[in-house]
């Protein structure tokens, strides 16, 4: 049973403490406010809002699929805006080279005489859109890896930090697979979220077909900062997680590796490689930002489940069978975690 931990009487409360219950209250307060703000340039999207912003919570890196038109683009900038961060978009082509994101040195005349002089990117920002990722050569989606993990970029020898909080929302085009270049497993291990835009309803395809066509657009406006953003990052790790909740978040990934003895028919049958430990990380971490989000301070196994096919779907890779019966790695999700829950609700039956 999921139990929730009741805060302290108000007379026992230090003053650090009492910072971060605003905190946490003002999230909570402003996360209606958040959405409100989304859905005056946003139609309908409501899970993928709010996967972005638990992503935003928990300080990591997403990637985001979905078919052109769907509004990727306008709906990272409008986060961008509301959480008053620095935003940067950049068009991945095939043609791009690592320079053209991470800045390059240029020789210019100063009082000093001719001088090195580092020209930054534009990495250099919160929130940076990497749009269409996948159309651009491996060794320039590398030159991302250094800014996603470490938080800095190298130029000649010499390491320049980057501004924070740090963010990098990747988009790739599902359907055009001519002169695109598939991310590499290893990078996709580094976004902490893969998350899926589906097409709009036909009743939010109408609404957007008003707003958009009208004379006036609509545009979000800023409610946080950029350092309250920062407090909260860092408030996330603080919640609580019971060791019974951690258990399932492991089991559930133990159980997507096709040579564990727990793992569903299909994943041996259709999984080549499960996820990595990251894929555990991310949905601990994730769970968190979602109680926080929620106003709660412990993780739920609801949290969990909810956020399993987000955190993982990008860390299974299918083997041939797999492909060739057109399976996706959701599907599989969907065996793990019924899996998971037929042995929970034996274990209940015993005890019971």
């Amino acid at each position: 049973m999921n139990t929730l931990v009741e805060p302290p009487p108000e007379e026992q409360i230090s003053p650090s403490h009492r910072a971060e219950r605003e905190t946490v209250e003002r999230l909570t307060a402003g996360r209606d406010q958040i959405i409100a703000e989304l859905a005056k340039v946003i139609v309908g999207q409501h899970e993928v809002i709010e996967q972005i912003l638990i992503t935003l919570l928990a300080g990591g890196h997403c990637l985001i699929t979905g078919a052109p038109g769907l509004a990727k683009t306008l709906l990272v900038k409008s986060i961008a805006r509301i959480f008053h961060l620095k935003f940067q978009r950049i068009q991945f082509t095939p043609d791009l080279m690592p320079a053209d994101i991470t800045g390059t040195e240029i020789l210019q005349d100063t009082g000093e005489g001719r001088k090195m002089l580092f020209v930054r990117g534009p990495v250099f920002a919160h929130m940076v859109l990497a749009d269409e990722i996948n159309r651009t050569p491996p060794k320039t989606q590398a030159a991302l890896l250094e800014a996603m993990q470490e938080h800095q970029v190298t130029a000649a020898g010499v390491r320049h930090k980057l501004e924070e909080p740090f963010f990098v929302l990747a988009t790739q085009n599902p359907i055009e697979m001519e002169g695109t270049y598939p991310l590499p497993e290893a990078q996709l291990d580094r976004f902490i979220y893969k998350l899926v835009i589906d097409y709009p309803t036909r009743a939010d395809l109408i609404e957007v077909l008003r707003r958009t066509t009208a004379e006036d657009l609509p545009h979000a406006e800023n409610i946080l900062t950029p350092d309250e953003l920062t407090e909260m990052r860092r408030l996330v790790r603080q919640v609580i997680i019971a060791p019974h909740v951690e258990e399932l978040a492991a089991d559930l990934l133990l159980r997507t590796h096709p040579d564990s003895e727990d793992a569903p028919e299909s994943v041996r049958k259709y999984v080549r490689y499960g996820a990595s430990p990251r894929g555990a990380q991310a949905m601990v971490l994730t769970a968190k930002a979602r109680a926080l989000l929620a106003g709660r301070y412990n993780v739920s196994t609801a949290d969990i489940t909810t956020v399993v096919k987000p955190s993982l779907r990008h860390r299974i890779i299918l083997n041939f069978e797999g492909e060739a019966d057109g399976l996706s790695t959701d599907s599989i999700l969907d065996h793990v975690l019924e899996a998971v829950a037929s042995v929970q609700k034996q274990t209940r039956t015993r005890e019971g």
